[in-house]
């Protein structure tokens, strides 16, 4: 894999953290700035409505950029929104603060997965998805709990000034090491959106939200339900998160080889069959430390391992609007995630911890429906095979 794939998934590395990084520090918010829990978690919720929002619209507002300038210039808006989240002095300007991360965000992640797939050769293009998303999970599995552990001797503003400082450290190394990547051609509005129209896509999309929504309505209420089921809190609970991370990055690395030699939707319909018994049986599976760890790997695993295949199938659907499309995929995961707080917590309310995971399993069940109706022969013949690589080139530097 080339250098600069590895390149622009350290800049993913970076937004995931930037993403994430809240729930670390959220006693810390809550405590300083004399807010609760519950108004200091509205910040993930803040970032991940700003994200889903302005990820389609940013992607056509900038669809003539350049390429390096654009991920350059969402690394800038990134460093620029945690600068000022270092020196909010209240919990209005660190919302406002969040929104603008999420605006860097929103833009960088899928501008960095269509470069990678212009940068790789098409056999190995789902590698390239998936080491960039790697950049994601890894912010999970060491972004996070690094955030955590230097929340204490730094505070929170000191955890967002040091993410502030490495995105800027990143969008220097991408303005100096990755080549010039022209835009697609310029196509008009209404061109442009109109794949999101398809019904194909509008399925892959449903199949991300349902999906996100099925993971995190339980990841939000992990620790609590470890709490419950296998009797662990603090840092038992940090190690069993830990396996969970580790177990995502090793999902998403095999699912981008397993992409580039499978059929997407057929790989998708195991991932989902697997991740779905899975998550109906985590009350029962996470009784013991061990039992837990081990289901959490797996369920990490499960997790992760789905978002090369959705990647490369939307790309494989409109190559020549991959970008917008990928942007919505990205909307499509932060929808998910800004509404998994609220139906987990209102599963919480009416019926507890334990069938939250089950119910969660429904959600599941139903994206697995809808791709079992997918592999039905309704596309034209050859509607979804792509020989060549999304129409943007490179330029000379």
């Amino acid at each position: 894999m080339s250098a600069r794939t590895y390149l622009l998934a350290a800049g993913a590395f970076t937004i995931g953290t930037s993403g994430y990084i809240v729930s670390g520090v959220l006693p810390a918010v809550s405590e300083e700035l004399h807010v609760s829990h519950a108004t200091a978690g509205q910040l993930l919720t803040a970032f991940a409505i700003a994200y889903a929002i302005s990820s389609p619209l940013l992607a056509a507002l900038t669809g003539r950029w350049e390429r390096r300038t654009l991920l350059v210039t969402a690394l800038g808006v990134s460093a620029f929104g945690n600068l000022l989240a270092a020196i909010a002095p209240n919990y209005p300007l660190l919302l406002v603060a969040r929104v603008i991360s999420a605006l860097g965000a929103a833009v960088y992640t899928p501008g960095a997965t269509l470069v990678a797939t212009v940068l790789t050769p098409p056999e190995h293009r789902g590698r390239a998805v998936a080491l960039v998303f790697g950049g994601l999970t890894f912010s999970l599995v060491f972004g996070v709990p690094a955030g955590s552990l230097l929340g204490g001797p730094l505070g929170y503003q000191g955890v967002f000034a040091l993410i502030a400082v490495v995105s800027v450290l990143a969008a220097v190394a991408v303005r100096l090491w990755l080549p010039r990547v022209e835009a697609p051609p310029v196509v008009r509005l209404r061109e442009r959106f109109a794949p999101a129209a398809d019904r194909r896509v509008l399925m892959v999309l449903g199949l991300t939200v349902l999906a996100c929504l099925a993971v995190f309505s339980v990841f939000n209420y992990i620790a609590p339900l470890l709490t419950e089921t296998a009797g662990v809190e603090g840092a038992v609970i940090s190690v069993l998160l830990v396996a969970y991370g580790l177990g995502g990055a090793l999902g998403n690395w095999a699912a981008g080889r397993l992409t580039d030699r499978f059929d997407t939707r057929k790989l998708l319909v195991v991932l989902f069959s697997c991740f779905t018994v899975v998550l109906a049986t985590l009350p029962l599976t996470t009784t013991t430390p061990v039992s837990a760890g081990i289901a959490l790997f797996v369920w990490g695993a499960l997790t992760w391992s789905a978002n090369p295949p959705i990647q490369s199938w939307l790309i494989e659907l409109a190559p020549a609007n991959s970008g917008l499309l990928l942007s919505l995929n990205a909307s499509a995961i932060y929808l998910g995630v800004g509404l998994s707080g609220v139906i987990g917590g209102l599963v919480i309310s009416w019926a507890g911890l334990l069938p939250l995971a089950p119910i969660a399993a429904l959600l599941a069940l139903v994206a697995l429906v809808m791709l079992i109706f997918a592999l039905k022969p309704q596309d034209p013949p050859n509607a979804l095979v792509v020989s060549s690589p999304p129409s943007v080139g490179l330029a000379k530097q």
